[in-house]
């Protein structure tokens, strides 16, 4: 059935709605998990090296199958993995099966995280403007939504393994909606490009800026919460509001992200997104209190607001590569920096401390800065 660009418009902001709320459900609930294990940080980076170690070894796979047998039917079914993985989690009483459950929850994700950016992509084509930075933004935007559910129930002392349940019940019957709402056809590969090949020079560049990027949400994403409660010392009922803040500003930015770029361009755009992420790092780094560390994390929102979008939607319509396949390379460069920061965080950490491991991620958004201007 063929529909209106809008309803593939609609189908696609849902799907990314879905993932988001999907993985701030289990972010948000990473230091209960931590403490019910009773992992130190540096424990505790070690066991979430496990979530990027999923996602990276399906890329692969996922770019190949798009291929082979269209976006549509990977993003629908990463979703159901996805949202049928949230119960392992909260199931999981030791830490081999809280890996393994993690492992198959990054598989899930990198499913749909590629299927979903390449129906975007054609969903970008039909409208014949920047559009996959609101796209991004509906994932932060259900992300902040997950992070505040969170709030909620741990503030009525709701353990992860209802709250998982109750948000995988919500996801099944909406997969079964968007199923026949999506793009039944992907855009075509270019004429004489093959099905698997090596990114060329600019895909590699997105790949960098992207690796940057995700380190700093990698840290905010798992970090966050373990800052707050032991660096910052934020009451009990207060520990997510670090996540929460990052989430919202990321979600906001990314709604004026496509504007911003039009206006301004993309080198601007990444400039000022490195030193917003420089920033927001060092000032929560350098004045550890409820207020100003809050300040900072939102500037970081701010920071990784436009970067993975931008650089997203430069890989789909690379002209050496088909959509998914190019995806899946600068995603698998970019998803190293999610793979390495939070270890590298836990493993600093237990070297000097948490303040120094965040100090060193601020890094990385002045590679963002520095190498934004090179991008074609």
């Amino acid at each position: 059935m063929t529909h209106t660009p809008q309803t593939y418009r609609w189908a696609v902001a849902a799907s990314f709605a879905v993932q988001g709320l999907c993985f701030a459900t289990w972010a948000s609930r990473i230091p209960a998990v931590q403490h019910r294990l009773g992992l130190s940080p540096a424990e505790l980076g070690g066991v979430l090296l496990a979530l990027p170690v999923g996602s990276l070894g399906t890329l692969p796979l996922a770019g190949w199958l798009v291929s082979r047998f269209g976006s549509r039917r990977v993003v629908l079914l990463g979703m159901l993995l996805y949202g049928l993985g949230l119960p392992l989690l909260g199931l999981a009483a030791t830490v081999p099966q809280l890996l393994a459950a993690l492992v198959l929850f990054g598989m899930a994700g990198e499913l749909g995280n590629i299927g979903v950016n390449t129906q975007a992509v054609g969903v970008e084509a039909l409208y014949g403007r920047s559009i996959m930075a609101t796209f991004h933004g509906l994932w932060s935007l259900a992300g902040f939504a997950g992070a505040g559910l969170a709030g909620l129930l741990i503030g009525q002392h709701i353990g992860p393994l209802y709250h998982f349940v109750g948000v995988a019940v919500l996801v099944l019957p909406t997969v079964l909606l968007l199923a026949p709402r999506l793009l039944p056809a992907d855009a075509p590969r270019p004429p004489g490009a093959p099905l698997l090949a090596l990114p060329d020079r600019s895909l590699l560049l997105l790949g960098v800026l992207a690796f940057c990027s995700l380190l700093c949400e990698g840290t905010m994403f798992d970090w966050s919460g373990v800052y707050f409660r032991q660096v910052v010392r934020a009451p009990e009922a207060w520990v997510g509001l670090g996540f929460a803040a990052f989430m919202a500003l990321m979600a906001t930015g990314r709604f004026v992200a496509d504007w911003f770029i039009d206006r301004y361009g993309r080198h601007r755009t990444l400039v000022l997104s490195g030193l917003l992420e420089a920033t927001g790092l060092l000032l929560a780094v350098a004045f550890p209190t409820l207020g100003v560390a809050t300040l900072g994390f939102m500037l970081v929102g701010l920071g990784t607001a436009a970067v993975v979008p931008l650089v997203y939607g430069a890989a789909g319509r690379s002209t050496t590569m088909p959509a998914g396949m190019a995806l899946a390379a600068v995603t698998t460069v970019g998803f190293l920096g999610f793979l390495l920061g939070p270890p590298l965080i836990g493993f600093v950490a237990g070297l000097s401390s948490l303040r120094v491991s965040f100090a060193l991620i601020a890094a990385m958004g002045l590679a963002v800065a520095a190498l934004g201007r090179r991008v074609k």
